[in-house]
């Protein structure tokens, strides 16, 4: 790995104006009125493991349209009364695998709910995979998810995504286990760029922790990188090359660098800065767009796998800080 983006101190100064249509706020309305919230398809059920210190659920609940999408709730088996949660977002091509996957915040005494990702991960019978119901077929796209239905914003695959991840926090507020007024959003990668886009459509998270965030500064990052998903955005405008500006329309529906101008509650991002699959550029634009208050942990020498488990502390000290726990 070597540098290949801005110097850090470009990166601290770099606030790129944004590609936002006028129509953003109406078509998140319209989106998310679509989907209301629907109880009656929320289920919770225990999922036996072999783990001595923490109980499964599987949960079920109501995505984009009413479907199905299905999540891992995990609780600490010594707990007295509702929790502080946490709600994790995946990243690309990943799924909620199994519970004993996800054992860091139930040790630190959250409850946490781990959101599957539709269409996208693997799995068995005996931990459920999420589908993507689309209704609206898959029509021109190269291999991946970032240019399903590039060609039109009611069509595009992050705006059933997204729209499950913002009823997932719906969800999560209903189960009796969980403290609905203490809930955090956090992800990496994909699923940075995911609790991006609910801190900036929701007013009732009490924070965001973004790692090494994805799904920000479309344009840039297809630009400036051919690996990871950006890459698929210039592969598919390389067989469609007068739709370069119509695609990029679509994609600023959806853009963090977007989401992040609307967010309040505090957030936390890190960035890698020998990261070729989320350059550096695309963090730091969502991280100076953001509206709350915000801090950057910068990896000098690292690529996407920013701080990795090291980081631990940090983003533990920043849901402790903001769930109202004690460390």
């Amino acid at each position: 790995m070597a540098f290949f983006d801005k110097s850090l101190d470009e990166l601290r100064r770099y606030r790129p104006a944004r590609e936002e249509p006028d129509d953003f706020d109406a078509f998140w309305q319209t989106t998310l009125a679509e989907s209301p919230v629907d109880s009656s398809v929320l289920a919770c059920e225990p999922f036996e493991t072999p783990l001595a210190t923490v109980e499964a659920f599987d949960v079920t609940f109501s995505g984009w349209l009413g479907q199905p999408i299905k999540a891992w709730l995990l609780l600490p088996r010594h707990r007295t009364g509702p929790l502080p949660t946490v709600v994790q977002y995946l990243g690309y091509k990943a799924g909620r695998s199994v519970p004993w996957n996800w054992l860091t915040w139930t040790a630190f005494g959250f409850a946490h709910v781990v959101m599957d990702n539709r269409g996208q991960g693997g799995g068995g019978k005996t931990t459920g995979i999420t589908p993507d119901i689309n209704p609206f077929g898959h029509g021109a796209s190269a291999p991946g998810f970032l240019t399903s239905g590039v060609e039109d914003p009611t069509r595009y695959y992050f705006r059933r995504l997204i729209t499950d991840a913002v009823r997932a926090v719906d969800a999560v507020k209903l189960l009796p286990a969980v403290d609905r007024d203490r809930v955090a959003v956090l992800g990496g990668s994909q699923g940075g760029g995911l609790a991006l886009s609910v801190a900036g459509l929701r007013d009732d998270v009490a924070g965001m922790i973004a790692d090494v965030p994805c799904l920000c500064h479309y344009r840039r990052g297809s630009q400036i990188t051919d690996q990871g998903p950006y890459a698929e955005i210039s592969r598919f405008l390389m067989s469609h090359r007068f739709e370069v500006e119509p695609v990029m329309r679509t994609l600023s529906y959806f853009d963090g660098v977007n989401f992040a101008a609307r967010a309040r509650c505090p957030g936390w991002f890190s960035v890698g800065l020998m990261d070729k699959i989320c350059p550096p550029s695309t963090v730091f634009a969502a991280y100076h767009a953001y509206a709350g208050p915000s801090q950057i942990e910068v990896f000098t020498y690292n690529g996407h796998e920013g701080g990795a488990q090291y980081d631990v502390p940090r983003k533990l000290g920043a849901l402790q800080e903001v769930l109202g726990v004690q460390g």
